[in-house]
């Protein structure tokens, strides 16, 4: 990249779900970061406190009596801890692990269960990717002057840091409770940020292995807003005040030219399944753009990076009131602010996806990766338009994947009825087996009624519709998902709800899922968290793949207004959860 130009002011969806209160200010819409998704429709539940190419997998195999080798690689060991709490700009360092904590709602832990049991799945679960196009015009960073959460200054690294994440996944190799090889990877949604192709083009090859580069618009100039001149944003290569410098973020020289720079994935090296989230279906994760303006904007030559500070309380008022499902706050405030845009280079590859392209892109043999194809997505699925499947798990494990996006905008979840009454005939059939559940909302951030377009005659339903459903069903044993970027583990009754933190916000991490068989009557199912396998420590001149993950991290660290909590309490983190079978 030869030169960098600089822009002015720019648009993120991040600041909608701060405006609407779901995250201290801290993520974007449809990133219900914290206790919940954000106002608007009404949670399902109170805010907690606390068929494709099958896997190949084997019988059952008896569970090794200690730890397995990866566990020195996870958050048992060691974590990721700021070394100096007092500093305005935290350095990271290792810090201690979190112990591994037995919850015994449902079941007693019986003595010498290690060396009874047997293995019927093991897997890791990533969620909450948001690979990211920073130079989309249809971002909204502009609201960041009333919202410091609005806008993360790490987001260009975001490829780097997924590629670190893949290759801490591959180097693990077996379950870190049970010693059992790992058989699958799941992502749980927001794959991608501004549901734009180029995006789903970078997640799949990052996933699948080859060569990212994560520029668009002119190939030779950055054209986002860390070199704008607006001081609300980090300027990562100037050496003039702004907002971050005077939190003590560092001048890092070449920053963007490496965020833009080609990366290679090496893929993930077990087979892989994918869910869709809202920022995989909506545009900024949270409007359905039935005008298609939104679509029209995000391929065009302006955008908006600042605003009057009165325009950005109107706007971030309005999605807060849930006035804006079909984005017509900001494409008022577009249509408004036209004076202020900035020219950048117009770029198809920004255009948003549908679901038939998401579909076809996963079924590409290009991105094929590790397998299967489709990465649990079918023909069938193309053919029917749905994006839901099963897929088996383990020996009597079946896994089922489920949409839970509402794509009559906002980025709060349901499901149809139809998915519902599909959903029951699953857990039917498989009533002598086990049943694992995966979607990108959680039960507490599904409370969006707005009817689908394809079906507008169709009832949505809540996460308590869901919740019921399972508890009807002994086989049902978990229902493992992302989107509110916080660890939280909650009993409901005769299964659990594993809900796993982000990889875009601090302390970015991944979770390995082993479910085991105590043959004394009793399900273990082990959750371990993981980081990336950058280093912990920092090095603001190492601009390489590596180094710029690390910076990922310690940049998200200290993004003002996010939240310091989701990393969850101890319950939520490493845990063995026990079920009666």
């Amino acid at each position: 990249m030869s030169r960098i130009r600089s822009a002015v002011t720019a648009v993120d969806r991040r600041s909608f779900l701060a405006a609407a209160g779901a995250v201290g200010l801290s993520a974007g819409i449809g990133v219900a970061v914290g206790t919940g998704g954000g106002s608007g429709s009404a949670a399902a539940a109170p805010a907690p406190t606390a068929p494709a190419g099958p896997v190949p997998t084997a019988a059952p195999v008896p569970a090794p009596s200690s730890a397995g080798p990866s566990a020195p690689l996870t958050t048992l060991h060691s974590r990721s801890v700021p070394r100096d709490r007092g500093a305005a700009f935290r350095r990271l360092g290792d810090g201690p692990g979190w112990r591994r904590v037995v919850r015994e709602q449902f079941a007693t832990a019986k003595s010498g269960r290690e060396d009874r049991r047997t293995v019927l799945s093991s897997f890791v679960q990533l969620t909450d990717l948001h690979v990211t196009d920073v130079q989309h015009p249809v971002r909204t960073e502009y609201v960041r002057s009333q919202s410091p959460g609005a806008w993360r200054p790490h987001e260009a690294l975001s490829v780097a840091g997924g590629v670190s994440l893949i290759e801490r996944i591959n180097s693990l190799g077996t379950g870190p409770a049970t010693g059992a090889p790992l058989a699958f990877a799941m992502t749980t949604g927001d794959n991608t940020d501004n549901n734009a192709l180029c995006e789903l083009d970078w997640y799949l090859t990052l996933m699948s292995g080859g060569l990212v580069t994560p520029n668009t618009g002119d190939p030779e100039a950055y054209e986002g807003v860390q070199n704008s001149g607006a001081r609300m944003y980090w300027h990562p290569e100037d050496g003039a005040p702004d907002a971050y410098k005077r939190l003590g973020f560092p001048r890092v020289e070449g920053f963007l030219e490496a965020a833009l720079r080609p990366v290679r994935s090496p893929g993930l090296a077990l087979p892989w399944y994918s869910t869709v989230g809202n920022h995989d279906s909506l545009a900024s994760g949270a409007y359905s753009d039935r005008t298609g303006f939104l679509a029209d904007f995000a391929v065009g030559a302006r955008k908006l990076y600042d605003v009057p500070k009165p325009d950005a309380e109107t706007l971030l008022a309005r999605i807060a009131a849930g006035e804006s499902a079909h984005g017509e706050a900001v494409i008022s405030l577009l249509r408004r602010e036209k004076r202020r845009m900035r020219a950048v280079t117009p770029d198809p590859r920004r255009a948003p996806f549908t679901p038939l392209q998401y579909l076809t892109a996963h079924l590409d043999p290009r991105h094929t990766g590790a397998g299967p194809a489709g990465h649990g997505y079918t023909r069938a699925n193309l053919a029917d338009g749905s994006l839901d499947y099963t897929f088996p798990m383990g020996e009597n494990v079946t896994g089922v994947s489920l949409d839970t996006t509402d794509h009559g905008g906002h980025f709060t979840g349901s499901v149809g009825t139809g998915q519902l009454d599909w959903l029951e005939r699953v857990l039917t059939e498989h009533r002598d087996g086990w049943v694992v559940l995966f979607t990108h909302h959680n039960s507490w951030t599904m409370g969006n009624e707005r009817p689908d377009p394809a079906r507008p005659g169709e009832a949505r339903h809540d996460g308590n519709a869901v919740v019921s459903l399972l508890r009807r069903h002994r086989s049902a044993v978990a229902w493992i998902n992302g989107h509110s970027h916080r660890n939280v583990v909650l009993p409901h009754g005769s299964f659990w709800e594993i809900s796993t933190a982000s990889h875009i916000d601090f302390p970015q991490l991944a979770r390995v899922i082993e479910i085991a068989d105590n043959r004394d009557g009793t399900l273990s199912l082990f959750t371990t968290l993981i980081e990336s396998a950058a280093p912990r420590p920092t090095d603001f001149t190492d601009l390489s793949p590596t180094g710029l993950a690390s910076l990922y991290r310690e940049l998200a660290l200290n993004t003002p207004g996010s939240r310091q909590d989701l990393a969850g309490t101890d319950d939520a983190r490493n845990t063995e959860l026990l079920l009666r079978r």
